[in-house]
């Protein structure tokens, strides 16, 4: 912190210009970058399942060396093993900060990866794979903790969009590896990235975590030194330290009532409107992307080309074409997200997806029904055309929205909540999809994401808030629907704004 401290005194003396052009920039890309690298960890090892299974297979020279069982537990694994994590996390972020979860991570990533390298057996690769259940975690709780609240509104879509693009470049890189070499170098180059991210330890605190436990002067320090101090800056941490002042306060008034049971103080937290209706949208857009099924194409790719091509060189070229579609279809939507406003690129690309969907499961059933013979271009082009139009859409806005929408009061006990049904979406999702390949065939499992993605995108349609360029305290306005406050809570923020050199909003109305 001594550090820290030092450059911001130093910086105060620099022009404003200069400080909000770069600086606070250059600063929440290096807090960003030790997130977003850990997405890439975590895609290459979901994709070293896709490229190992069949290594082991033809090396064993037997398809039962890894059942369809075994494999779906291979990739859901990492989901299931994250229960823990979603309910230790949180309460680690809210008691000792949000560096803390992830230096555990990094510990945790170099217990896998050796894990990993040195396996001898599918048993040992079941337990690394279990152990990898603190990214999906970490991504639902502390990812999106930092991103919001070390990151300005500006920014922010940006660099979680970035975040879930470079989870996908992971798995294409993985599967690179595994088509070209032994899927145990997808190992050396974990270690390489878990040596970056001992930046970890030089991150800053949250300001957000510095306002929630009364330690303002450290919040508005750590404020400047991530965001400037321009006149959205300090407006934004005006409205952080007002809140957070407002809570602390109504926190006390709780505690002096000592007939107030703790089941009652939750059911309160859970049955406030800024608490459940965010929940529920954030669940909606998860259900949309999971339910759509292109992370288990992505999981399951070979098998699936091997099902409608019935070639194994086919099906490793078109795993790789789509997972380069993919990342370029993210980063396209990365584009089109600094123009375009949440909703419009959600439901659009989402609605392009589903239709996508529709046509191929129509094409393969009358494959199926043997009315129109197979061709495996036009079978490819229609999957890169709803590999596109998904990851322009629910792939990056998905992780994007839920940081938005994310409420600042009892933080952690909704993101705990929310990655816990997350993960049990898409753990259940990966685990049942091969299964549905071999009841309902390649037609049928296309047709039912088709036609929950649509159920999904008709909900979201009639509810989904826009969020864009908006700050935490300004989207969770929308939920409580609080515009007044009291003359006391006006004389608090007046003592606290004069106390840190902040000015104070010019118009409040009374109650």
């Amino acid at each position: 912190m001594e550090t820290m401290e030092q450059l911001y005194e130093k910086d105060k003396f620099t022009s404003s210009v200069t400080q909000t052009s770069w600086k606070p920039l250059i600063r929440q890309m290096f807090v960003g970058s030790g997130v977003i690298l850990n997405f890439l960890i975590y895609g290459l090892f979901f994709g070293a399942t896709t490229v190992f299974v069949p290594q082991i297979r033809k090396q064993a020279n037997s398809t039962e060396a890894i059942s369809t069982e075994t494999m779906s537990w291979l990739l859901s694994g990492s989901c299931y093993g994250s229960f823990p994590w979603v309910l230790i996390l949180p309460i680690i972020a809210e008691r000792y900060g949000r560096k803390a979860p992830y230096i555990i991570l990094w510990i945790n990533t170099f217990v896998c990866v050796l894990l990993f390298y040195f396996s001898t057996t599918v048993t040992e690769l079941l337990i690394s794979g279990f152990l990898q259940g603190i990214f999906p975690a970490v991504s639902s709780t502390g990812a999106v903790m930092v991103l919001t609240e070390y990151t300005s509104p500006n920014y922010r879509g940006i660099f979680f969009t970035f975040k879930s693009a470079t989870f996908f470049w992971g798995v294409w890189i993985s599967n690179a590896i595994g088509t070209f070499y032994h899927w145990k170098n997808i190992g050396i180059l974990v270690f390489i990235c878990c040596i970056y991210n001992i930046s970890i330890l030089f991150w800053p605190e949250s300001p957000f975590w510095l306002a929630t436990n009364g330690r303002f002067e450290e919040c508005a320090k750590c404020h400047r030194w991530l965001k400037g101090d321009d006149k959205d800056s300090e407006e934004e941490l005006k409205q952080l330290i007002y809140s957070q002042k407002e809570n602390l306060r109504r926190k006390q008034e709780r505690q002096l009532n000592k007939q107030k049971h703790c089941a009652i103080k939750l059911y309160n937290s859970i049955s406030d409107k800024g608490f459940y209706k965010p929940l529920i949208f954030c669940l909606l857009t998860t259900c949309l992307y999971n339910f759509s099924g292109k992370l288990a194409c992505t999981g399951y790719s070979i098998d699936i080309f091997k099902t409608i091509t019935l070639s194994e060189s086919a099906a490793y070229q078109g795993m790789l074409v789509l997972d380069g579609v993919t990342v370029l279809g993210m980063y396209i939507g990365v584009f089109l997200n600094r123009f375009l406003k949440r909703r419009t690129l959600l439901l659009g690309s989402s609605s392009m997806g589903a239709m996508f969907l529709f046509i191929l499961s129509t094409y393969l059933y009358l494959i199926y029904l043997k009315f129109v013979l197979e061709n495996k271009y036009l079978t490819l082009f229609i999957l890169t055309g709803f590999s596109i139009a998904i990851s322009c859409g629910p792939m990056i806005l998905c992780g994007c929205l839920t940081g938005e929408m994310t409420p600042v009061k009892c933080r952690s006990l909704f993101i705990a909540v929310f990655a816990l049904l997350t993960n049990t979406v898409m753990g259940s999702i990966l685990k049942i999809f091969p299964y549905l390949f071999i009841y309902f065939n390649s037609h049928g499992t296309f047709f039912f994401s088709a036609v929950t993605s649509s159920v999904f995108i008709s909900i979201l349609y009639k509810v989904l808030p826009e969020t864009k360029n908006k700050t935490i305290l300004e989207i969770e306005k929308c939920f409580t629907d609080k515009n007044n406050v009291s003359k006391e809570e006006v004389e608090l923020i007046e003592q606290v704004c004069d106390k840190n050199k902040i000015m104070c909003p010019s118009v409040i109305h009374f109650e």
